[in-house]
Protein backbone atom coordinates (compact mmCIF):
# COMPACT_ATOMS: atom_id res chain seq x y z
CA UNK A 1 0.00 0.00 0.00
CA UNK A 2 0.96 3.46 -0.30
CA UNK A 3 0.29 7.22 0.65
CA UNK A 4 -1.15 8.44 -2.51
CA UNK A 5 -1.65 11.98 -2.04
CA UNK A 6 0.45 14.35 -3.96
CA UNK A 7 3.19 16.39 -1.42
CA UNK A 8 3.15 19.93 -1.83
CA UNK A 9 6.34 20.60 -1.42
CA UNK A 10 7.68 18.95 -5.02
CA UNK A 11 11.49 19.27 -5.63
CA UNK A 12 12.15 21.03 -8.58
CA UNK A 13 14.79 18.69 -10.24
CA UNK A 14 15.81 15.39 -10.61
CA UNK A 15 18.16 13.11 -12.06
CA UNK A 16 18.75 9.09 -11.60
CA UNK A 17 22.05 8.93 -8.97
CA UNK A 18 24.51 6.85 -11.14
CA UNK A 19 23.96 3.72 -9.41
CA UNK A 20 20.62 4.06 -10.50
CA UNK A 21 21.43 5.08 -14.01
CA UNK A 22 23.21 1.79 -13.85
CA UNK A 23 20.56 -0.01 -13.42
CA UNK A 24 18.35 1.46 -15.42
CA UNK A 25 20.79 0.74 -18.46
CA UNK A 26 20.39 -2.98 -17.52
CA UNK A 27 16.54 -2.81 -17.00
CA UNK A 28 16.01 -1.17 -20.51
CA UNK A 29 18.28 -4.14 -22.36
CA UNK A 30 15.32 -6.38 -21.26
CA UNK A 31 12.90 -4.66 -23.66
CA UNK A 32 12.85 -4.38 -27.65
CA UNK A 33 13.90 -0.57 -28.32
CA UNK A 34 10.22 0.55 -29.67
CA UNK A 35 8.68 -0.90 -26.32
CA UNK A 36 10.88 0.97 -24.04
CA UNK A 37 8.19 2.21 -22.41
CA UNK A 38 7.22 -0.99 -20.77
CA UNK A 39 10.18 -0.44 -18.33
CA UNK A 40 8.15 2.49 -16.42
CA UNK A 41 7.49 0.44 -13.33
CA UNK A 42 11.03 -1.13 -12.42
CA UNK A 43 12.14 2.58 -13.36
CA UNK A 44 9.38 4.22 -10.61
CA UNK A 45 10.78 1.73 -8.44
CA UNK A 46 14.42 3.53 -8.69
CA UNK A 47 13.04 6.44 -8.49
CA UNK A 48 11.04 5.74 -5.26
CA UNK A 49 14.20 3.81 -3.98
CA UNK A 50 16.64 6.83 -4.49
CA UNK A 51 14.58 9.12 -3.48
CA UNK A 52 14.10 7.99 -0.06
CA UNK A 53 10.46 5.71 -0.40
CA UNK A 54 8.97 8.17 -2.23
CA UNK A 55 8.36 9.84 -5.96
CA UNK A 56 8.01 13.31 -6.74
CA UNK A 57 6.85 14.72 -9.57
CA UNK A 58 10.24 15.59 -11.04
CA UNK A 59 10.76 11.68 -11.30
CA UNK A 60 7.37 11.38 -13.31
CA UNK A 61 8.77 13.98 -16.09
CA UNK A 62 12.21 12.66 -15.73
CA UNK A 63 11.02 8.99 -16.39
CA UNK A 64 8.68 10.15 -19.22
CA UNK A 65 11.42 11.92 -21.04
CA UNK A 66 14.08 9.28 -20.48
CA UNK A 67 11.56 6.63 -22.08
CA UNK A 68 10.07 9.14 -24.86
CA UNK A 69 6.70 8.51 -23.41
CA UNK A 70 3.77 10.93 -22.44
CA UNK A 71 4.30 12.66 -18.71
CA UNK A 72 0.58 11.61 -18.29
CA UNK A 73 1.35 8.35 -18.77
CA UNK A 74 3.87 8.13 -15.94
CA UNK A 75 1.61 9.93 -13.78
CA UNK A 76 -1.09 7.18 -14.63
CA UNK A 77 1.08 4.57 -13.64
CA UNK A 78 2.81 6.57 -10.66
CA UNK A 79 -1.62 7.28 -9.48
CA UNK A 80 -3.13 4.13 -9.55
CA UNK A 81 -0.44 1.36 -8.35
CA UNK A 82 -0.45 0.88 -4.40
CA UNK A 83 3.24 0.22 -4.07
CA UNK A 84 4.22 3.79 -5.12
CA UNK A 85 4.32 6.78 -2.72
CA UNK A 86 3.46 10.04 -3.67
CA UNK A 87 4.38 12.05 -0.28
CA UNK A 88 7.15 11.47 1.98
CA UNK A 89 6.91 8.78 4.53
CA UNK A 90 10.40 8.27 5.81
CA UNK A 91 13.60 6.33 5.39
CA UNK A 92 11.36 3.54 7.12
CA UNK A 93 7.44 2.69 5.89
CA UNK A 94 6.40 0.83 8.65
CA UNK A 95 2.75 -1.41 6.75
CA UNK A 96 0.98 -3.43 9.29
CA UNK A 97 -1.08 -6.04 7.57
CA UNK A 98 -4.72 -5.86 9.89
CA UNK A 99 -6.22 -8.40 7.10
CA UNK A 100 -8.35 -11.46 9.47
CA UNK A 101 -5.42 -13.92 10.13
CA UNK A 102 -3.46 -11.37 11.28
CA UNK A 103 -5.64 -9.65 12.83
CA UNK A 104 -6.98 -12.91 14.73
CA UNK A 105 -3.32 -13.16 15.57
CA UNK A 106 -2.86 -9.61 17.50
CA UNK A 107 -2.79 -6.94 14.32
CA UNK A 108 -4.74 -4.37 16.50
CA UNK A 109 -1.61 -4.41 18.75
CA UNK A 110 0.89 -4.16 16.53
CA UNK A 111 -1.61 -0.80 15.62
CA UNK A 112 -1.47 0.38 18.75
CA UNK A 113 2.53 -0.11 19.10
CA UNK A 114 2.95 2.17 16.03
CA UNK A 115 0.69 4.45 17.24
CA UNK A 116 2.50 4.61 20.65
CA UNK A 117 6.36 4.44 19.15
CA UNK A 118 5.92 6.46 16.00
CA UNK A 119 2.80 8.50 15.28
CA UNK A 120 -0.52 8.90 16.94
CA UNK A 121 -2.15 8.88 13.18
CA UNK A 122 -1.51 7.02 9.87
CA UNK A 123 0.75 8.62 7.40
CA UNK A 124 2.22 10.94 9.97
CA UNK A 125 6.19 10.63 10.23
CA UNK A 126 7.71 10.24 13.34
CA UNK A 127 9.02 13.24 15.37
CA UNK A 128 12.51 12.33 14.33
CA UNK A 129 11.92 11.98 10.26
CA UNK A 130 12.92 8.61 10.49
CA UNK A 131 9.51 6.52 9.83
CA UNK A 132 5.79 6.07 9.64
CA UNK A 133 3.26 3.43 9.27
CA UNK A 134 -0.38 2.49 7.91
CA UNK A 135 -2.55 -0.32 7.91
CA UNK A 136 -2.64 -2.40 5.31
CA UNK A 137 -4.36 -5.50 3.10
CA UNK A 138 -2.96 -8.98 3.51
CA UNK A 139 0.80 -8.93 2.38
CA UNK A 140 0.64 -12.42 1.74
CA UNK A 141 2.11 -14.24 4.94
CA UNK A 142 -0.83 -15.39 6.90
CA UNK A 143 1.39 -18.24 7.78
CA UNK A 144 3.42 -15.98 10.12
CA UNK A 145 0.97 -13.76 11.34
CA UNK A 146 1.08 -11.55 12.64
CA UNK A 147 3.76 -9.06 10.60
CA UNK A 148 4.86 -5.97 8.90
CA UNK A 149 6.77 -4.80 5.43
CA UNK A 150 9.55 -2.40 6.26
CA UNK A 151 10.19 -0.93 2.81
CA UNK A 152 10.94 -4.25 1.21
CA UNK A 153 11.64 -6.98 4.12
CA UNK A 154 9.15 -8.75 6.02
CA UNK A 155 8.86 -9.01 9.82
CA UNK A 156 6.90 -11.71 10.35
CA UNK A 157 5.56 -13.83 14.00
CA UNK A 158 5.47 -10.78 16.20
CA UNK A 159 4.65 -10.48 19.44
CA UNK A 160 4.28 -7.32 21.52
CA UNK A 161 7.83 -7.54 22.60
CA UNK A 162 9.76 -8.15 18.96
CA UNK A 163 6.98 -5.59 17.66
CA UNK A 164 8.50 -2.76 20.20
CA UNK A 165 12.31 -4.03 19.97
CA UNK A 166 11.91 -3.19 15.54
CA UNK A 167 10.27 -0.11 16.16
CA UNK A 168 12.77 1.07 18.40
CA UNK A 169 15.40 -0.26 16.07
CA UNK A 170 14.43 1.80 13.20
CA UNK A 171 13.71 5.15 15.10
CA UNK A 172 17.16 5.21 16.10
CA UNK A 173 18.18 4.14 12.51
CA UNK A 174 20.02 0.37 13.15
CA UNK A 175 17.40 -1.43 11.79
CA UNK A 176 17.57 -5.07 12.98
CA UNK A 177 17.02 -7.88 10.74
CA UNK A 178 14.25 -9.09 9.26
CA UNK A 179 12.49 -12.14 9.24
CA UNK A 180 10.55 -14.28 11.80
CA UNK A 181 11.14 -13.28 15.55
CA UNK A 182 10.73 -16.59 16.28
CA UNK A 183 13.62 -18.05 14.36
CA UNK A 184 11.35 -19.65 11.85
CA UNK A 185 13.41 -20.14 8.36
CA UNK A 186 10.02 -18.99 5.43
CA UNK A 187 7.06 -20.79 6.54
CA UNK A 188 9.10 -23.82 8.14
CA UNK A 189 7.63 -25.19 11.46
CA UNK A 190 8.59 -24.38 14.85
CA UNK A 191 12.54 -25.23 15.71
CA UNK A 192 11.56 -27.95 18.56
CA UNK A 193 8.69 -29.92 16.13
CA UNK A 194 9.31 -31.79 12.88
CA UNK A 195 6.37 -31.97 9.86
CA UNK A 196 4.35 -34.28 11.66
CA UNK A 197 4.31 -32.52 14.97
CA UNK A 198 6.35 -34.46 16.18
CA UNK A 199 9.44 -33.59 18.41
CA UNK A 200 13.08 -33.96 17.56
CA UNK A 201 15.08 -35.76 19.26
Amino acid sequence: MSLKKIHDDQPKDFIFSDESLKKAEEILKRYPEKNKKSAVMPFLYLAQRQNKNWIPLAAMKYIANYLSMPYISVYEVATFYTMYNLSPVGKYFVQVCTTTPCLLRGANKIVKICKEKISRNENEISKNGNCSWMEVECLGACVSAPMVQINDDYYEDLDEKSTKEILDSLINDKPIKPGSSRGRKNTAPEKSFNTNGDKHA
